[in-house]
């Protein structure tokens, strides 16, 4: 075989196990975000912010799963998603016309960017360099993970989003270490949000904390992985989320943090 056929024998294996591994990690994450009845738990965790008629944005939209949740409470569903293969297992999954699905990121500042794309672990994928570079050294269950392909897309923010769509009730951020930089794109004190937090990478979630912070007067819950309900029976100051996440975010591997305006309603029913 001559060298020429041998690096082509060795780029077809290298596509033929990046497909495996693309196929392997979209059957995960069906597994994960589409598995019988967690429909019904996100519904009931998301009911308290979003009333019908309400905006919400998913950003980061992945498979859908969040969105379809929003459109079933009767929300007018902005969803962003960059990834072309993503986006169209989304439209697979989430059928209603109604959904706005744009295939674009959120940041700083609106413009393109590079994602990193993990063909293994599609819902990994990242604008977040930095972030990328050392979260397998700080988070074990990262050590593996591996981002092949890069994708130049589209960047819009947040209150250009606004400014189109109208202000939403809820806005959900699972970005994978950029959410800091979506809501630097952020100007108002919306009513409530979450954004995904990860062990190794809590000067994200503080860095969202502050930016919040300068915009409003807001209180926090938890969110553990994929788990349907609050981790605190009462919404926490800002004050008191910092020092949980100083002491190590009780070594949780991952979760979502809430943010509620100090004046929503599920916060002072709870209080």
């Amino acid at each position: 075989m001559s060298d020429v056929e041998t690096q082509k024998s060795q780029l077809m294996q290298r596509q033929y196990l990046q497909r495996l591994r693309s196929v392997g990690g979209l059957a995960r994450s069906l597994f994960i975000y589409w598995r019988p009845g967690r429909q019904r738990g996100l519904k009931r965790l998301y009911q308290p912010f979003i009333q019908p008629g309400s905006v919400a944005f998913d950003i980061g939209a992945h498979l859908g799963d969040r969105s379809a949740a929003f459109h079933s409470l009767g929300a007018k569903v902005v969803a962003l998603e960059p990834q072309p293969e993503l986006a169209k297992w989304f439209k697979r999954l989430v059928r209603p016309q109604s959904i706005t699905l744009l295939p674009i990121a959120a940041g700083p500042t609106a413009g393109f960017a590079d994602i990193a794309i993990s063909a293994g672990n599609p819902t990994l994928s990242t604008l977040a360099t930095e972030w990328r570079e050392q979260i397998g050294e700080r988070n074990a269950g990262f050590s593996q993970v591996r981002w092949e392909q890069r994708l130049r897309v589209p960047v819009t923010t947040l209150d250009t989003l606004i400014e189109e769509y109208g202000e939403p009730s809820f806005i959900k951020i699972d970005v994978e270490g950029f959410e800091a930089e979506v809501l630097a794109g952020l100007s108002r004190a919306v009513a409530a949000l979450s954004v995904e937090f990860v062990s190794g990478a809590l000067a994200v979630s503080h860095a969202c904390v502050d930016h919040l912070s300068r915009l409003g007067d807001y209180r926090y819950n938890v969110v553990v992985g994929e788990q349907r309900h609050f981790r605190w029976a009462e919404w926490q100051t800002p004050q008191a989320v910092i020092e949980w996440l100083n002491a190590g975010a009780e070594e949780l591997p991952s979760g979502d943090l809430y943010a509620c305006r100090s004046n929503h309603p599920f916060v002072l029913n709870d209080a």
